[in-house]
């Protein structure tokens, strides 16, 4: 074999070992799309990851970080009752069909709102939580709890976000909320450093029960809309439609944490991607599956060559 010819098997040989090719689905389907290592914040995949969207009821993360966030710095019982508020009933039919007056517990709330995505239960938790918090005297408690949301997305450092409401929809006139990939993936990172979070965003099922202004209570099984959950270790995140947002998916897995022996010591460093896509055209469960395959990929290469962060990389957590 000739020099010219061996050279150029050698770097094909490279090539199909380093190269990983971008999943078609999400080049195709995908306005946005981001995978990021969900302990240090490192990006390894994305398109567009900066773009204002909308993002729809991805949105209830935040809802759900700030109650959990509340009730550990409170010391509240999520298993103490909310009423559904009057101005639920502006909001349509939801899953689990609450009216206002009925009563569930903050936990089941939290279950309806992550799990089948109910608006109604967002904005009960929002109203409950939000007379509860600082200043919240001066301003109704929807508002001040949306005041807390934008401030969670300040700590986390998530610039190019707006929350306007604490259920996603977009259906405003004037002004509508938004996001990007890169803040989302930042906002689903954090939560699911929290036992707690990820335990509701797990489930497939869940029994909740709701409490009627006549004194009689109902159950619903609740059904979770992510359908990857238990796909490729997938163990989130979140769900959401709405016209202006399309379909739009975030999830995470986790594999087992790496060990490493230096000296007398390990070093154990957790492995855990957030994959975000917005916008899809197509089939937003196969084109996050598809980036996730990659992204363990791109992760093992990463890790190989010593998880070197870029410029302004890391999260606070």
């Amino acid at each position: 074999m000739d020099t010219f010819r061996r050279r150029l098997l050698i770097f094909i040989t490279i090539c199909a070992a380093f190269c990983v090719p971008k999943p078609a689905h999400a080049q195709n389907f995908a306005e946005a799309y981001i995978v990021m290592d969900a302990t240090t914040g490192h990006v390894l995949d994305g398109q567009n990851i900066q773009k204002k969207l909308q993002v729809a009821s991805i949105t209830k993360i935040a809802t759900a970080m700030v109650v959990i966030d509340w009730a550990e710095a409170t010391k509240s019982d999520l298993a103490q009752y909310a009423t559904v508020p009057q101005q639920a009933a502006a909001l349509g039919a939801d899953p689990v069909g609450l009216q206002p007056g009925d009563q569930m517990t903050l936990r089941d709330l939290l279950y309806a709102a992550l799990m089948q995505s109910d608006n109604t239960a967002a904005l009960t938790l929002a109203v409950h939580v939000g007379r509860s918090l600082p200043h919240a005297a001066d301003v109704p408690g929807e508002y001040a709890f949306i005041a807390q949301m934008n401030a969670l997305a300040r700590k986390l450092k998530m610039e190019h976000t707006l929350f306007l409401n604490p259920h996603g929809l977009d259906n405003m006139r004037d002004k509508l909320p938004y996001s990007t990939a890169y803040d989302i993936a930042r906002l689903s990172a954090y939560a699911m450093e929290r036992s707690g979070f990820r335990f509701y965003v797990s489930q497939k099922e869940r029994e909740v029960t709701v409490l009627h202004m006549d004194n009689t209570q109902s159950r619903y099984l609740l059904q979770n809309t992510n359908t990857l959950l238990g796909v490729n270790s997938v163990d989130g995140v979140k769900t959401g439609t709405t016209y202006h947002a399309g379909q739009c998916l975030v999830i995470s897995a986790a594999r087992p944490p790496e060990s490493v022996q230096n000296g007398n010591t390990y070093i154990i460093t957790p492995r855990r991607l957030i994959v975000a896509v917005f916008h899809t055209g197509g089939d937003r469960f196969q084109a996050a599956n598809a980036l996730l395959n990659r992204g363990w990929q791109l992760y093992d290469q990463w890790a190989a060559k010593g998880r070197i962060l870029k410029k302004d990389e890391g999260l606070i957590l």
